[in-house]
């Protein structure tokens, strides 16, 4: 047989190849889902899908934070199967996006465990993330300057704080706040401060001390009945219509297995689509 119509053969042979395991046609047969956005949203998201492949071998479903803003930006340009968002969207943003509302989360303010304040008013709250307040002694505390600790731009935990408790998004911190670019981060920064004071979602609270806002304290049952005030939904975001992989799991999301390991994540499950 002549050697160039060999050598021919061969090469459509590897083209054909190649072209089949880029289609992942020679992967591992998984189905794989990408979730990016809020890393308030993250915890829960991440224990949704570890027990969603659990049940389901076939699907493998990778979480990543990068804020609010990064899930609805990469959703939108197709980075990412699902977006994670802790805020509302403007209508600028949901534009050909469908959103499911997860639950809602309170947002916790919170504060060094040794801190010997337990509460404070909405407009001390104010005050100090303003800087109007500045030592822990004007709120009952010891002597001492408050540290205040903020989430960057583009985070919805910090969109909802500006709106709800300095009460417009365009409001300013106090000056001097230092800016922590996840929850985890905030929470270690108030955990090494005994003087800082910061706000996470009140599902990933532990190593800091989350404050009563008006004498009520933020929990599952104070949320869901709205005596909590500073809360905010976690939502799942898709381009267009979900289909496939993407619909299966959203859908189970949703439902009652998914609801109880959102309860266990302290996120109070409300389980409806949003548009």
């Amino acid at each position: 047989m002549d050697t160039k119509y060999i050598i021919g053969i061969i090469v459509v042979l590897i083209v054909i190849v190649g072209a089949y395991l880029v289609l992942g046609g020679g992967g591992d047969g998984q189905e794989k889902i990408t979730i990016v956005g809020s890393t308030s949203v993250q915890p829960a998201a991440e224990a949704l899908a570890t027990e969603y492949m659990k049940k389901n071998p076939d699907v493998k479903i990778t979480v990543q934070g990068g804020g609010s803003s990064v899930g609805i930006k990469s959703v939108q340009d197709g980075t990412a199967d699902i977006g994670t968002t802790s805020k509302n969207l403007k209508d600028e943003e949901s534009k050909g996006l469908t959103q499911w509302e997860l639950g809602k989360d309170g947002i916790a303010i919170v504060v060094n465990k040794e801190n010997k304040v337990s509460g404070l008013t909405l407009e001390q709250i104010k005050g100090i993330f303003s800087g109007e307040i500045t030592n822990w002694n004007e709120v009952g505390g010891s002597d001492g300057e408050i540290n205040v600790i903020v989430r960057e731009e583009g985070s919805g935990t910090r969109d909802a704080i500006l709106e709800m408790v300095l009460g417009s998004k365009d409001a300013k911190f106090v000056k001097e706040a230092i800016v922590q670019s996840s929850t985890e981060a905030v929470q270690q920064a108030v955990a090494q401060d005994p003087n800082a004071i910061g706000f996470i979602s009140y599902a990933a609270v532990k190593d800091s001390k989350a404050l009563k806002v008006d004498n009520v304290a933020p929990t599952v049952e104070t949320i869901l009945d709205g005596t909590y005030k500073i809360q905010r939904p976690f939502i799942f975001l898709v381009k267009g219509e979900p289909t496939g992989a993407v619909k299966a799991f959203i859908d189970w999301a949703n439902g009652p297995e998914g609801q109880e390991i959102l309860k266990s994540e302290k996120v109070v499950p409300t389980g409806k689509k949003v548009s």
